[in-house]
């Protein structure tokens, strides 16, 4: 029998989908699910797919099955699953076999991971995967680490089966040991603070202007034929317009406002925080989420507070506009802000992150995919020293056109009453940004008077102390 070119373990959804995209892209895979029964049915239902797909009833089986240096794809959960998937492999497999994380890893545990079989083997790939389930199905984006000998080996799966941007493959080595796991953690964060504005937003539309579902479907539908031209953008206005078939209502109104999360999210503002870099946005976004599943405490707050929520005038065609550019600004904003976290990682690291290459392989394929990415993509190919996105020409004439949007939405709205937190956070962080004399003298001073902390001085060098006594 012919031996499979790659192997592939869990056939949950996602594993499905991907084993499924890379039979159909010519190649033969061996899959193994812990279930035999699952790798049965995925075989029997695959169609005229299944005779590129070898189905093993164990990892003996699944070994000797494909072709050596044998890579094998784990899809399974993130965490104690992957070590256990590890030890089980290691022992059937050679050192110069490639065992492949896609799953949403941790970066540190990605590091560790490749730090523990350096010397023993197999090698080890950390592959950040996005898309959701249509993604691996159809064409991802995909962000790997690890030896680059390793992802040469792989790169022409990697290439049929990604998603695809005017011909581009939406793929790439970024970097040694996790900065493929770290780059899709960050791009989850940015999503975080893109799902969030724009909920904000969809907040301002229903609560402060009482506007249908519906009515502002429309709106986004129409925004995403312009600058805010995106994935998430164009969803927003598909959920937006969908009726529940038990109730005839508007779904999106039956949906409960609590919103779950991963750890992704939470991971990327973590890391930011680690490597002091603000990234407001995202930090705004991932505490929102956990307020939201605060959902008693907050129904007994809206009833001690009895706080009224105002209305904003009627949103003409003008207003609507200035709410499509405070979106935009505060999109940007995050983006320069998960960019500023890759850049400090980088760095941190020894990565040498492509930054331009990153914005280049999520123009198709994941979830944050958006019009302006190949604009960022541009914008760093410019740029001879890596800087920062809102300072590039491209981004820092487009604030200077929207901030004016965004800083009137976000005040209207708290005045009103109406949260936005990621649109406010992202405010805040430009206006610190753009500030050469800030106020963080006060807080040296305060340092210095209760920890004998010390300050600099403009008209002297070195470490000082106040005369506080």
């Amino acid at each position: 029998m012919q031996k499979a070119q790659i192997g592939l373990i869990g056939l949950g959804v996602m594993g499905a989908n991907l084993a499924l995209n890379i039979a159909e892209k010519g190649f033969r895979i061996a899959v193994y699910n812990r279930t035999s029964e699952k790798t049965d049915a995925f075989v029997a239902e695959a169609g005229e797919l299944a005779e590129n797909i070898i189905g093993c009833s164990s990892l003996e089986e699944l070994a000797n099955a494909i072709e050596k240096p044998r890579p094998i794809i784990l899809m399974v959960q993130a965490g104690e699953a992957v070590d256990q998937q590890i030890e089980a492999l290691k022992d059937i497999i050679d050192a110069d076999d490639i065992i492949i994380d896609a799953g949403n890893a941790n970066f540190r545990d990605t590091r560790r991971r490749m730090e523990a079989l350096r010397d023993s083997g197999p090698r080890f790939i950390g592959m950040g995967v996005s898309g959701g389930e249509e993604g691996a199905r159809h064409g991802p984006s995909i962000m790997v680490g690890g030896p680059r000998e390793a992802y040469d080996h792989i790169k022409p799966v990697l290439q049929a089966i990604a998603a695809r941007y005017k011909g581009e493959a939406c793929e790439a080595w970024l970097g040694s040991d996790g900065a493929g796991h770290f780059v899709k953690t960050i791009h989850n964060g940015i999503e975080y603070a893109d799902m969030q504005m724009i909920a904000e937003i969809y907040g301002i539309m229903r609560d402060g202007a009482g506007m249908a579902p519906a009515e502002i479907g429309k709106i986004f539908e129409r925004w995403n034929k312009g600058r805010l031209n995106s994935y998430l953008i164009e969803i927003t206005a598909k959920v937006l317009g969908v009726t529940d078939d038990k109730t005839g209502k508007p779904i999106v109104d039956i949906i409960v406002d609590r919103a779950g999360q991963k750890g992704t999210g939470r991971w990327s503002a973590i890391e930011s925080q680690s490597l002091g870099i603000p990234a407001t946005a995202i930090e705004a976004a991932v505490a929102a989420r956990s307020l939201s599943a605060m959902k008693d405490l907050r129904i007994k707050a809206e009833e001690r507070f009895k706080i009224e929520t105002g209305s904003i005038e009627t949103l003409d065609d003008a207003r609507i506009a200035m709410l499509e550019d405070a979106l935009l600004a505060g999109k940007v904003i995050a983006y320069a802000q998960g960019f500023a976290v890759m850049t400090a990682a980088s760095e941190e690291f020894g990565w040498d992150l492509p930054l331009a290459e990153v914005a280049r392989i999520w123009r198709a394929g994941c979830i944050i995919r958006s019009q302006f990415l190949d604009e960022i993509a541009s914008a760093y190919e410019a740029e001879t020293e890596k800087t920062d996105l809102l300072m590039t020409d491209a981004f820092s004439d487009l604030i200077s056109r929207t901030q004016g949007a965004l800083r009137k939405t976000v005040a209207e709205s708290a005045v009103a009453g109406l949260p936005v937190p990621a649109l406010a956070s992202a405010l805040g962080h430009f206006d610190q940004f753009r500030l050469g004399r800030g106020t963080a003298n006060l807080i040296q001073a305060q340092r210095d008077f209760f920890g004998a902390h010390s300050f600099e001085r403009f008209d002297a060098p070195g470490a000082h102390h106040g005369n506080w006594s």
